[in-house]
């Protein structure tokens, strides 16, 4: 089949990216390998909210009901994305998995198990979060409890009364184990290395719009200003076991590295709801060895470990643009990323900004 566009992907990269298409004229075809859209999001802990705030984390052209929270929930996410596909007459084609992308001549042909596609050009809008990542940590066969990654943990109710490691201290990590805490189990959560924790609110203002006002400023002036201000907002939290990364904030956003954005998780660690225990030795029968050499027993194991883009499966490096947006390579190559970029601005807007840049970049050539 011929195509001006092939979106790979269906969730709110590939959904926005499609609109503004769609708004410029331009002709496309929507991939997805699940039989819905926005799968991932439907599959997300259940007490998940939207860390920005609804007024800056809406799709191009569609802001989110007035009657919502400031930070909206995961099934009204879902339910608006489901409405925002309605709106604009969005039908991808569901069940199609992408195998290869290849030049062919002056088109791309995007092979996939329903047959090829043929594009004048190709966006890649399958998420950050589309494999997840588990290490293999020494003994971990040996573990008699539970193990799972976070991507197939929907809620706490399992684990009441149990003690239960969380690796990992990302924004999901931090979020279970409050989850655990506040339904009766006894959490505890492995720190690797040192890790940068903002308030949801910063003295009432959203951090999302702390972030994007000091985006501007000068980074030196940002690494020595706001770890003095956290402090004051949130305490010193090294005598609980959180450390910050020498590396300041916005280099480590500039890594990929989005700090913690705290939602209650520091109040429960400071009442002994949530321990904190250091890198992990090795997993025992019965439980987990740290790296100071403290054992303790635990019913069950969360990985919280992360996710890859896994695209690098069907994208070759030699149409890879490398950066999410749009970018000379990008334009040169016909082949762009959405959605691939997460800063403290928030990444639902950012697949704002990228979708509308994407398509005007499309629909001017």
């Amino acid at each position: 089949m011929d195509t001006n566009v092939v979106i790979v992907g269906a969730g709110p990269a590939g959904l926005a990216v499609a609109a503004c298409l769609k708004q410029a004229g331009q002709d496309f075809i929507i991939l997805e390998k699940a039989d819905e859209v926005a799968p991932s999001w439907r599959r997300h802990y259940r007490r998940l909210h939207l860390h920005t705030v609804k007024s800056f984390s809406s799709l191009p052209f569609v802001p989110f009901p007035k009657s919502h929270p400031r930070y909206v929930p995961r099934e009204k996410v879902v339910d608006y994305l489901d409405a925002y596909a309605k709106r604009f007459g969005l039908e991808p084609r569901f069940g199609v998995t992408v195998k290869s992308i290849r030049r062919e001549g002056g088109k791309l042909v995007v092979e996939t198990d329903a047959g090829p596609f043929n594009a004048r050009k190709v966006i890649v809008a399958t998420g950050n979060n589309a494999e997840p990542i588990t290490p293999r940590l020494p003994g971990v066969e040996a573990f008699r409890g539970k193990l799972l990654h976070s991507a197939t943990y929907t809620e706490a109710a399992p684990y009441v009364g149990k003690d239960v490691l969380v690796v990992g201290m990302g924004n999901t990590g931090a979020e279970i184990a409050l989850d655990l805490a506040e339904s009766g189990a006894r959490p505890t959560i492995s720190v690797r290395k040192g890790v940068h924790i903002v308030p949801r609110q910063l003295f009432g203002v959203p951090i999302q719009m702390v972030g994007i006002a000091s985006r501007p400023m000068p980074r030196a002036l940002n690494d020595w200003m706001f770890p003095k201000i956290l402090d004051l907002a949130l305490g010193r939290l090294e005598k609980y076991g959180i450390v910050r990364p020498k590396q300041g904030i916005l280099q480590g956003i500039d890594a990929g590295r989005i700090p913690v954005i705290d939602v209650g998780t520091v109040a429960a660690i400071k009442q002994g709801r949530i321990g904190i225990a250091p890198d992990i030795a090795s997993f025992t029968g019965g439980g987990v060895k740290f790296s100071d050499g403290a054992e303790k027993k635990f019913d069950a194991a969360i990985f919280a470990t992360g996710y890859r883009p896994g695209y690098d499966a069907f994208l070759p490096a030699e149409l890879s643009p490398k950066k999410s947006g749009v970018n000379a390579r990008a334009t040169e190559l016909g082949v762009y990323l959405v959605g691939f970029y997460n800063p403290v601005t928030g990444l639902l807007r950012e697949i704002g900004i990228e979708a509308k840049a994407v398509a005007k970049d499309i629909a001017g050539r």
